[in-house]
């Protein structure tokens, strides 16, 4: 919402408060804003002229000779603009003069003849192209009126002027209007609010003899009013109007369409113009529209309509889609002579919906759709009919047709003082707040200490008491209250599943991995990025109904392609290497398509990239986790058929028969896909198993009385040969006194034939209840030697 000071100070007196205070203060009532603009401070030393006579140059056909009077003295200028003509006022930029974009003006010659200066655009003076009429976008500014030759045209236009562009949050409607941040403004500072004024002097006729209003379906429109104007020439708006309008972020179109956007700006309130003369019937009727019926809006477009949007008609078709945007046929136009006046109030919900519907988005559908009081209809009808008479654009009709079916009624509201002391931390009297609650134009009563409230029909948010008490307290001021710690006799304790999430985080963080964070929504073209076979569960996801667009548009089944995005992101800025980690859930739907909310289940990925990183030492990282979760005698086998992954270089995590995950290296052709040439290792880990195998209690176990035995054993084996293979077959001959085994060396090269590879481990056998005897411990030693050649073909070196 852009606020300009001069237009703010209309209704509050803040011109002679500084723009840094008043934002500031603002700020800490609770008007967060976006940034301060001021026009004035992007140009100097232009100033006000007036053409006196043209001519053509005699040695360019597209030039032209101007002679401008600028006060003092008068200058000549070349110029190649075609818009303007004599005795026109127009912004002069003088020699030495900069314009908005930098630019020095300096004297000197074009085609041989001397041009002293420049005329200048709405562009050379900061405006942006979006907000400047049309007739002046590609052309010089002509000024309407009359205007002191030689002031400075900051000073002459109100140039000089701030502009706070206010962040309004969907709460606050209200505060989508000049009176609306006024408001906030007199409450803030405690200065008195002057309100628009609505007078008419003088009106004609009847407006019951020029239109009908009828509300078919009133559970859409709460209140429909009209007003006629009669007699209506349309032209350019004053210049006052239309730097008004530009200034606030609004292109001027004409004097009618200006009055109409700037009582909306004043109020908040939509506003739409009909051409009376085209209105079939001189009815208004308001309804849901038929199925197929079609309309053809403002911007040329046709549009087909449901019975779900809610439609302005007259007596034979469509004239406008209520709250978004009005009709072409109905259209007020140059030769229009006769207008009605809509000010109305639609339902938030159904407006939201046939924007969407209908694939058109305004200014008055995105007011409507975050909620507008009806209360305020008729002040704004006044306010464009007393504009309309001051600017002597027609004749006002008598009267007004306000059909009202849903009015509202103001509602009392309990507030309990010791409760807003309690919450707030103070110590405040009744008194105290009931005169904060004045300033924002609330009413009250008092008794035994519970305030009485009825906030006013604009403020749609103040329905409960803790409301209250956060209004107490932003104009109370957040800098007043005293700050303290949260009292209280309780404490809270983390459950199990919490103290786990929170110890696989510290295990991870002393591993030297990093914690990521991605959204839940993602893109379906990320499953055959990520190469996913279309018969995996992962296909079978949560599509959205009403998605940001296809990037977010189903929920995530898994958060590898997430983690690629990260990993994509950081490398191709220049992070060549990183551990990386997200704990976060996915979701799985119970049937397709989607009836029930999806399973969501818990999933723990890690990865590591880097010249550094290899599979042994991302299992590393995985051998910390399990071991500090007290996950023991899980197997890691062998994995062939999931085509994320490098073949070969891939493994599931087992444990008793129960798949808690995968680890590899992710295959080059996934990688392809994410523009990552390094070679990247990932875990994937289902942490719903993991909370269910874990175990963090803490044992005691006495240091061994009894001394071991050690055996080491070096083979010559297969390269195809798993060590988990080794492992199973050591432990399952190994008896009962096996008590660890270790790999401690692999060696492929020289003196090992091709195909093959030596694998070195060390046994260690110990026996809680004796000594054991070298006999015995040769015996089972024997005896996995004998079981590993016989089932891996392994040979003793």
């Amino acid at each position: 919402m852009l606020v300009p000071m001069n237009w703010l100070n209309k209704y509050v007196k803040v011109d002679e408060m500084s723009i840094d205070l008043l934002e500031k203060e603002l700020i800490m009532s609770g008007s967060n804003t976006e940034g301060i603009n001021n026009l004035g401070n992007g140009f100097k030393n232009i100033v006000i002229g007036k053409i006196e006579s043209i001519e053509e140059h005699p040695n360019a056909d597209t030039l032209f000779i101007m002679q401008v009077n600028v006060g003092k003295n008068k200058i000549q200028i070349i110029t190649s603009a075609t818009n303007c003509h004599v005795n026109d006022y127009v912004p002069v930029a003088l020699n030495g003069a900069i314009i908005a974009d930098g630019t020095k003006i300096k004297k000197g010659k074009l085609r041989g003849e001397v041009s002293e200066g420049m005329l200048c655009s709405l562009e050379e003076m900061g405006f942006i192209k979006s907000v400047i009429p049309q007739k002046y976008v590609h052309g010089i500014y002509i000024l309407r009126g009359e205007f002191t030759l030689g002031e400075d045209i900051k000073t002459a236009l109100n140039l000089d002027d701030p502009i706070i562009e206010f962040e309004i949050t969907p709460n606050r409607p209200d505060c989508l209007s000049m009176l609306g941040m006024a408001r906030e403004t007199s409450a803030t500072f405690d200065k008195s609010l002057n309100l628009p004024d609505l007078s008419i002097e003088s009106e004609v006729d009847d407006v019951s003899d020029y239109v009908s209003i009828e509300i078919e379906d009133e559970d859409l429109c709460s209140r429909y009013a009209g007003r006629v104007i009669k007699d209506v020439e349309i032209k350019e708006s004053p210049t006052w109007l239309q730097l008004a309008l530009m200034k606030a972020g609004v292109r001027p179109i004409n004097n009618v369409v200006d009055i109409t956007n700037y009582s909306m700006l004043e109020y908040g309130q939509p506003i739409h113009a009909f051409d009376l003369d085209t209105l079939e019937g001189n009815q208004i009727i308001v309804r849901r529209a038929k199925n197929g019926e079609k309309i053809t809006t403002l911007d040329a477009v046709e549009r087909k309509l449901t019975e779900d949007n809610l439609v302005i008609c007259d007596a034979k078709e469509p004239v406008a889609i209520a709250g978004v945007m009005g009709g072409d046929a109905t259209e007020v136009k140059g030769h229009t002579k006769n207008i009605l006046i809509e000010v109305a109030n639609f339902d938030a919900k159904n407006i939201r919906e046939t924007s969407k519907s209908v694939g058109l988005r305004s200014e008055a559908s995105s007011r409507y759709e975050k909620g507008i009081s009806p209360s305020i209809v008729k002040d704004t009808a006044d306010r464009v009919c007393h504009l309309i008479e001051k600017l002597g654009v027609g004749t006002v009709v008598k009267g007004i047709i306000d059909e009202y079916p849903g009015k509202v009624e103001e509602k009392e509201i309990s507030i309990r003082v010791s409760r807003v002391n309690d919450l707030l931390g103070t110590s405040m009297k009744a008194d105290e707040m009931i005169s904060i609650l004045d300033k924002l134009s609330i009413q009250t009563k008092v008794v035994d200490n519970i305030i009485t409230a009825i906030p006013p029909l604009f403020r749609l948010d103040l329905n409960k008491e803790i409301d209250f008490v956060e209004e107490i307290a932003r104009i109370y001021g957040y800098e007043n209250i005293e700050k303290t710690l949260p009292a209280g006799n309780t404490w809270g304790e983390k459950t199990y599943s919490q103290k786990l999430e929170s110890l696989t985080k510290d295990i991870l963080f002393s591993s030297g991995v990093s914690e990521i964070t991605t959204y839940s929504f993602v893109s379906p073209s990320i499953l055959d990025e990520l190469r996913i076979s279309k018969e995996s569960y992962l296909r079978r996801y949560v599509e959205l109904k009403n998605p940001l667009g296809e990037e977010f548009s189903m929920m995530r089944t898994t958060l590898i392609a997430n983690m690629l995005k990260v990993i994509k992101n950081n490398y191709n800025r220049n992070i060549k290497e990183a551990r990386l980690f997200e704990l976060g859930n996915i979701f799985i739907p119970k049937q397709i398509p989607v009836v029930d909310e999806p399973y969501e289940k818990k999933r723990l990925v890690i990865s590591g990239f880097g010249e550094e990183e290899t599979f042994f030492t991302i299992k590393g990282v995985l051998e910390n986790l399990l071991e500090g979760l007290g996950i023991e005698d899980y197997r890691l086998l062998k994995e062939s058929d999931n085509s994320m992954y490098h073949p070969g270089k891939c493994a599931r995590i087992d444990l008793n028969g129960k798949v808690l995950g995968t680890i590899g290296e992710m295959h080059p052709k996934t990688m392809e896909n994410f523009d990552v040439e390094a070679r990247v290792y990932i875990i994937d880990l289902d942490f719903d198993a993991l909370l269910t195998q874990a175990d963090i209690e803490i044992k005691f176990e006495s240091i061994p009385k009894y001394p071991s035995i050690e055996r080491d054993i070096a083979l010559l084996i297969k390269r195809d040969v798993s060590h988990q293979e080794i492992i199973d077959v050591i432990n399952n001959y190994g008896g009962k006194h096996l008590a660890n085994v270790s790999l401690f060396d692999i060696y492929e090269g020289e003196q090992i034939d091709e195909g093959y590879k030596s694998m070195a481990y060390n046994l260690i056998f110990r026996s809680k209840e004796r000594t054991l005897k070298e006999k015995e411990v040769t015996k089972k030693y024997e005896l996995i030697i004998k079981k590993l050649e016989e089932e891996l073909e392994a040979e003793l070196r």
